[in-house]
């Protein structure tokens, strides 16, 4: 089968497309046949190896796992005799390390059925970005109806997500972004939308219950002084793409024994349980994929070249 495989750290440039041998399953997994796969800044991070720190979990030189990509939409190809939720033909989408490829095998609980009325595509945009997102405002900020809610970051792929996740939960939701996606993040539900050329929301004398901060922009004594006395500061998945870095991880415990106000940096882990949630908000028409743009199979390094230096809009996928 095709496949891409990253033969180091680097530039996109260590991605090639190969032919490699197919995934063979055991008697308790499942065999996709990929028809849409997308790309995060696990993808972009992983691709670097920076922090540095993490190559000592995901290989020195190279990664131990060749094939990138996490996110998957696919048909089911095949079964492992213990398998009982799905059978060969059955649409499916989730997470599986191995996705940027034609084939791709996990277990049952990587995959969940594919959304009614959702093409390949954006249900492979969902996992990732989406259990982010459900996971930070749900279990991290304690979401609950009427809180004023900013989401900081709201036009890219966990932004958009954010956005729409926060309104199902009866949020008030304040979305920042770039001048071009005012619009977009608009037409997916915020309440108020601020552009950050112009605005800037530790300066405009609102306060609010809950900042889920996917850009981090701004200092945290500066989202400190707009939060309510009880408000939450959520630092969503990695840092920046330049300069990421593992301390707000290390130090967010640490930070919140002292304050009323509470400061959360975490990243996601994958539940099925949370991609069914997010199955049924797509299915009751509360959330909807957003896509900025698609790649081949082939474009895989431009792909991610694309998310590592532009600003993409909501999610890039993959079709196979």
């Amino acid at each position: 089968m095709k496949a891409i495989v990253q033969t180091g750290y680097g530039s996109s440039d260590v991605f090639q497309l190969r032919e490699i041998e197919m995934p063979v399953i055991d008697d308790d997994g499942v065999l996709v046949r990929v028809q849409a796969a997308s790309v995060n800044a696990l993808d972009w991070h992983l691709m670097r190896g920076i922090p540095a720190i993490i190559r000592l979990t995901t290989g020195l030189r190279r990664p131990k796992s060749p094939v990138p990509g996490v996110d998957v939409a696919g048909t089911v190809e095949s079964v492992g005799r213990n398998v009982t939720r799905f059978r060969p033909g059955d649409e499916v989408f989730g997470m599986r390390t191995g996705a940027f490829a034609e084939y791709v095998a996990g277990k049952e609980r990587n995959f969940v059925p594919k959304p009614v009325g959702l093409s390949f595509e954006q249900a492979a945009a969902v996992p990732v970005a989406g259990e982010t997102a459900l996971q930070g405002l749900r279990d991290k900020g304690q979401i609950r109806p009427g809180q004023k809610v900013l989401v900081n970051g709201a036009s890219g792929g966990v932004g958009t997500f954010a956005v729409q996740v926060a309104k199902s939960f009866g949020a008030n939701v304040t979305g920042v972004c770039s001048p071009r996606n005012v619009d977009l993040v608009r037409s997916i539900g915020a309440d108020r939308v601020m552009d950050y050329t112009r605005e800037d929301f530790v300066r405009d004398g609102q306060r609010y219950d809950m900042i889920f901060d996917v850009a981090w922009t701004h200092s945290g004594s500066d989202c400190r002084r707009v939060l309510t006395p009880n408000g939450i500061h959520v630092l969503a998945g990695q840092s920046s793409r330049k300069k990421p870095s593992i301390l707000p991880l290390l130090l967010a415990p640490v930070v919140s024994r002292f304050r009323r106000q509470k400061l959360v940096s975490y990243i996601a882990k994958h539940n099925n349980a949370d991609l069914v949630a997010l199955k049924q908000l797509i299915e009751a028409g509360k959330v909807t994929p957003i896509i900025d743009r698609t790649f081949p199979l082939r474009e895989v390094p431009e792909a991610i070249r694309y998310l590592g230096e532009g600003h993409p809009r909501a999610k890039i996928v993959i079709t196979v």
